[in-house]
């Protein structure tokens, strides 16, 4: 079998029945997630023999009043029972037949190419632990066809809103209080597969730790610090962090969940680093702290440290199966008390007497530790600090009342941790964390324990004074409970050995803004390597990827890098129904080319200025009658070889003569004896034109009689009405003009102005064989042409004179528009400009 790296992996897609099918070949196989193992762990602790456990999945969302997706965070309780970390997905277990079902969207080819696809049926049943998988627009009728063959069984949920879509037919026989707290008992154990997952979170945790630690001389805020932590985890393939990291200096240190992460260390003595990274849904929770300088800045802080430092200890010797975590809780605080009275920031009284009065919250607020796994805070049916069990982790918020901050924490009776056998128990198989810390919060002080005379008279004022600059410190280990004692997952030093890194500062690793810039040339004759890799870039990478940056260029099509080979592709063109961009340089040759003809065409251009059609339309296409002057006529382009089958312009035809004729009209007008203008109406010459308005027919009167017809019982004479004379409303059959009538009229012989095709405002005449045959020749003078004006009875009467004057003031009006335009024409053409380049990746 071959073996395709991913720089040589073919994906190879073929459209089958709307689904995409995809070809991978591994060297190995998928290390799957138990998903099913998990499902069967909670049937049993339900004790249950038939039914179904359906869970949904996290589905996809934009973040509100945003077209931008939200951060995507699959649902644990799902992941758990499926190992599936994709949105919009579903999960169903039947119990009687132990058959886990995953219900998967189909691929939507329209969005592909801009958020890529989820997983085929194929491919799902070879990366989950499932039986089966189905689309998630079949759920409803695999679940109602499960209902109707399984007509007594129950359906299992985490919740009301959890429900089964489109059943609610079933809600009558589904449970919503047996599921949560299994599952919670199978998550509270962890097995071989999880441990793994947990121990990778916190190598990777651990060694963001290091680099801190390394670089922590070099840096001066806090924003730095995350930095410098999430691109390390980034870097090594965890991308999500389990938490908001937590980089608090000086005072900040006294806020438990402090997240700013933006002062300066500037007069501070220590930071507390709380942050821990997430590895294929499973995290750790590291803590470190540490001092900004390469000793402890003060007596206070070293001290301070210490004391957490003991109390960590104590603890995590005592760990092992069996243990109740709650004994441990309180060992840590005796171990705390006796450490303040020491310090002397608690005075006046005896530890009974501070054990029972519950003062010691003042500066260890929190408990000891909690379960990690799928969350960073794991449930579990039991609360590692309740005393009894049954506590559900929705109600293990943490109280917001202030008599919550000096309540005792053990049994003010005997002093002692309750004695309920029903409390928690550590067990082999448990991660929990062990993180004590002592904090000195200025809020909490103020406003809760020095006011109340409980705790007052337990705190020395003038200690505690010393001891605020320090903030916090707080040390959090992953404990993985063996069944010999435990095992410790977290490797970030601490003591002494975190203080030797400070100091040594090996392997540094700056930001490329803390960078120093070298101000005087290199001395040396060796030449600074370019940067070829990224920070978080690992060396086991294409050198294809470790290119340079340069100049923004596409380039070619044909361009083939060494040691990467890519296969023809035989599938659907993704980019059909898309036109090709054009790359930079083929915009640059067009540019070019548009530059050069339009310096080749200037010269005739400015020839052409003073030299308009009388159309007005510079159509080359065409050959034109020019109106001008007479010596621009001479560079006017003669007619070539190629140009002889270029027809005439029809417009510019039919204008001159148009103007020639109502010259003439005017002139033997004026004269009071018009010289009759022989017009002949035989089948070749200009028949009456009929016109189509709507479901009407209106003849043109031509010095006949006007036709008359029925309408409503009533006739009426049918006249048209037009706003200017049309002279091309020419058949097809009119007679061309004499080679000697063309020469009078001022247009070359060679021009056709037969009126074949009418011009785009002209009206155009019914099929000669459909109108009326027309009478014998008659002669018309210009006295006779059909009016502008319509004969309607009351109308008032134009003189025929006035009539042919509007009509020639109207084309000359046309004349000087176009002289007009010829004019405008001569403004000097701007230089094109360089064509704007788009990026082709918008």
């Amino acid at each position: 079998m071959q073996v395709l790296d991913a720089t040589s992996l073919a994906e190879r897609l073929r459209w089958e029945d709307q689904d995409y099918w995809l070809h991978l070949e591994a060297e190995t196989p998928f290390d799957k997630y138990p998903a099913k193992q998990h499902a069967r762990r909670v049937q049993e602790k339900m004790g249950i023999e038939h039914g179904l456990i359906y869970l949904p999945g996290q589905p996809a969302r934009n973040n509100e009043d945003s077209d931008m997706p939200a951060p995507f965070r699959q649902r644990r309780y799902f992941y758990y029972l499926s190992g599936c970390n994709e949105p919009d997905c579903h999960m169903a277990y039947d119990v009687q037949r132990d058959v886990l079902t995953l219900f998967i969207p189909r691929i939507n080819p329209a969005r592909v190419i801009w958020n890529g696809r989820g997983s085929t049926r194929a491919e799902a049943l070879t990366k989950y632990d499932i039986d089966q998988v189905f689309y998630t627009d079949e759920l409803q009728y695999v679940i109602q066809e499960w209902a109707h063959v399984n007509r007594h069984a129950g359906v299992y949920v985490l919740h009301p809103s959890s429900r089964v879509p489109g059943c609610d037919n079933l809600v009558p026989r589904t449970d919503f209080h047996s599921l949560q707290p299994a599952m919670n008992m199978c998550r509270m154990i962890k097995d071989s597969h999880e441990i793994s997952l947990i121990r990778k979170a916190n190598d990777i945790s651990s060694q963001a730790h290091r680099q801190v630690l390394e670089n922590i001389l070099s840096f001066n805020n806090e924003a730095q610090v995350e930095g410098l932590f999430m691109d390390v985890c980034i870097s090594r393939q965890a991308k999500q962090q389990a938490y908001d990291p937590i980089a608090a200096s000086g005072p900040n240190a006294g806020t438990l969940h402090y997240d700013a992460n933006n002062e300066s260390f500037a007069g501070r003595q220590l930071m507390c680093l709380d942050a821990g990274c997430e590895y294929e849904l499973y995290a750790s929770d590291i803590t470190r702290s540490f001092p900004l300088s390469a000793s402890w800045p003060s007596k206070e802080a070293k001290n301070v440290y210490k004391l957490v430092q003991r109390m960590q200890d104590t603890c995590i010797e005592r760990l092992g199966p069996g243990v109740r975590y709650l004994d441990l809780h309180v060992l840590a605080h005796q171990i705390a008390i006796d450490g303040l009275l020491q310090l002397g920031i608690l005075h006046n009284g005896t530890k009974e007497e501070i054990y029972k009065a519950g003062t010691s919250r003042a500066f260890f607020p929190h408990g000891l530790g909690h379960h990690v796994g799928l969350e960073v805070h794991d449930p579990s049916q039991a609360d590692l600090m309740s005393i009894r069990r049954g506590k559900l982790v929705t109600q293990q918020a943490p109280s917001l009342y202030p008599e919550n901050f000096h309540s005792p924490v053990y049994n003010p009776e005997t002093c002692r941790a309750p004695a309920d056998p029903r409390s928690s128990h550590l067990e082999e198989g448990m991660v929990v964390t062990v993180e004590p810390g002592i904090y000195f919060s200025a809020y909490a002080l103020q406003h809760f324990y020095l006011p109340s005379p409980v705790h007052s008279k337990f705190i020395n004022t003038e200690a505690l004074k010393r001891y605020l600059p320090v903030g916090g410190v707080r040390i959090e280990d992953d404990i993985l409970i063996t069944a010999r004692g435990f095992e410790n997952l977290t490797t970030a030093p601490k003591g002494e050995a975190m203080l030797e890194i400070i100091r040594q500062g090996k392997s540094k690793v700056k930001s490329p803004l803390d960078r120093p810039v070298a101000i005087s040339q290199r001395k040396s004759k060796e030449v600074e390597a370019p940067l070829l890799r990224a920070p978080g870039i690992p060396k086991e990478i294409p050198r294809l990827v470790q290119r340079p940056l340069t100049r923004s260029a596409t380039l070619p099509a044909d361009l083939k890098h060494k040691n990467v080979e890519l296969e023809p592709w035989v599938g659907p063109s993704l980019s059909s129904n898309f036109g090709r961009s054009m790359t930079t340089e083929e915009k640059i040759e067009q540019w070019r080319k548009k530059r050069s003809s339009k310096s080749a065409t200037s010269s005739l251009t400015t020839t052409m200025r003073k030299v308009q059609p009388v159309c007005g339309d510079n159509n080359p296409g065409m050959q034109h009658i020019y109106m001008g002057d007479a010596s621009n006529m001479s560079s006017l382009p003669r007619t070539t070889t190629k140009s002889i089958d270029l027809s005439a312009c029809k417009n510019c035809a039919i204008l001159v003569q148009t103007l020639d004729r109502l010259r003439q009209n005017l002139a033997s007008s004026a004269q009071g004896s018009p010289a009759p203008v022989a017009v002949t109406t035989e089948k070749e010459n200009i028949p009456s034109p009929v016109l189509e308005l709507g479901s009407k027919e209106v003849k043109v009167s031509t010095g006949t009689p006007s036709d008359t017809r029925e309408h409503g019982g009533k006739k009426r004479e049918e006249v048209c009405s037009q706003p200017r004379s049309h002279p091309n409303l020419r058949s097809k059959q009119a007679k061309m003009p004499s080679p000697a009538q063309h020469t009078q009229s001022g247009f070359p012989p060679e021009v056709n102005a037969s009126g074949e095709q009418l011009a785009s405002r002209s009206l155009r005449s019914k099929d000669p064989a459909t109108q009326p045959q027309p009478g014998p020749p008659t002669t018309v003078s210009p006295l006779s042409l059909p009016l502008s004006t319509p004969q309607y009875p009351g109308a008032e009467a134009v003189s025929e004179v006035e009539v042919v004057r509007r009509k020639l003031e109207s084309l000359q009006s046309r004349l000087s528009h176009l002289e007009l335009r010829g004019q405008l024409t001569q403004l000097p053409i701007p230089r094109p400009s360089m064509p704007n380049l788009m990026p082709h990746n918008l």
